[in-house]
């Protein structure tokens, strides 16, 4: 069925495991850990560690991760990325009128990229722009998931003319909305806390290479702090997520957050803004297992904000994307 618009969105999330049992996960790590861009050691190292010893040792431990968050509906990622695409679907038809194809896919794992690129197809559109979920950009994430469209389209005779969206770390209706988040909080828990801003890491070699995300990352804790009016002794910025040997961004979320407590804060809310929706990242690694840390450490009050999910805000602020990148087309 063809669509009366003349363009369509391709929004591309990082990627989940189809089930939270060891042989889904083995296939999502498999394919996730593959990637040049996210780990960028020779494959003559990497492959032997990779297929002998992080896929033997790390799906089984990893899918009793996945069942702890898992929702009725399936995978916290796949479902409120879903809520997303269809609220959002509903918000530009009420405010532009006309159907406009969106669509949702994933960099690893399901709904494909060429899945999702060839239901825009089949509805006619001719300019798609492309919406990575990563409010900062990094070669891990966002250049990893336009590699994915990239190669979709390698069969394609009549490629769609393309809007690519870089980030929105500084965007003021993201930073607002960040902000909005963590007010609401504060009204339901009746206090303000101290403010800890958690990102995935990467390894610090990447950042030295070029790559901009810390940069992007501090800038977004900046401007959310600034919204917030928060002294610099009110908020912290720290990196989570990291594994292996080598140095990771600086400083360390569980270190940060054992040492806190000593300093005389042992009242904190995490917001983790390079999330735009909760996923493992944040429904277990920050909630369970930083709380944790943080507990057992002194730490009195821990709550985690969400992320932005399908709320109203997040809606507002890609639609807002959505027509700042296709004017061309409008």
């Amino acid at each position: 069925m063809k669509s009366m618009s003349n363009y369509g969105v391709l929004m591309i999330n990082l990627g989940t495991p189809d089930a939270p049992n060891t042989p889904d996960v083995r296939r999502f790590l498999k394919e996730f850990l593959s990637d040049r861009r996210v780990v960028d050691l020779n494959p003559l190292i990497w492959k032997p560690i990779l297929n002998l010893v992080i896929l033997t040792l790390r799906p089984p431990k990893v899918a009793k991760v996945y069942q702890q968050v898992w929702m009725d509906e399936g995978s916290p990622l796949l479902v409120l990325s879903e809520r997303l695409k269809d609220s959002l679907k509903i918000a530009l038809h009420k405010k532009t009128g006309t159907a406009i194809p969106v669509e949702l896919a994933m960099t690893y794992g399901n709904p494909s990229v060429e899945v999702a690129a060839n239901k825009l197809r089949e509805q006619g559109v001719e300019n798609i722009l492309v919406i990575p979920m990563y409010p900062q950009f990094s070669a891990t994430t966002t250049a990893a998931a336009y590699d994915r469209f990239m190669q979709s389209l390698k069969n394609c005779p009549h490629w769609p003319s393309l809007q690519l969206l870089h980030d929105y770390a500084d965007h003021p209706l993201y930073i607002k909305a960040l902000a909005n988040s963590v007010k609401v909080q504060w009204a339901k828990q009746g206090e303000r806390r101290h403010l800890v801003l958690s990102y995935h890491g990467i390894p610090k070699r990447y950042v030295t290479n070029g790559d901009p995300y810390a940069r992007r990352c501090e800038a977004t804790s900046r401007l959310v702090a600034d919204e917030l009016a928060l002294e610099d002794s009110e908020w912290t910025h720290v990196y989570q997520s990291r594994f292996g040997r080598e140095e990771w961004l600086k400083p360390y979320a569980d270190a940060t957050l054992k040492a806190l407590p000593s300093m005389g804060i042992d009242k904190i809310n995490v917001i983790s803004p390079a999330f735009s929706i909760d996923c493992i990242e944040t429904l277990e690694e920050v909630t369970l297992e930083l709380g944790d840390e943080f507990k057992n450490n002194g730490g009195k009050s821990f709550d985690y904000i969400p992320a932005l999910n399908d709320s109203s805000d997040q809606i507002e602020l890609y639609i807002s994307l959505i027509e700042q990148n296709t004017k061309q087309w409008t």
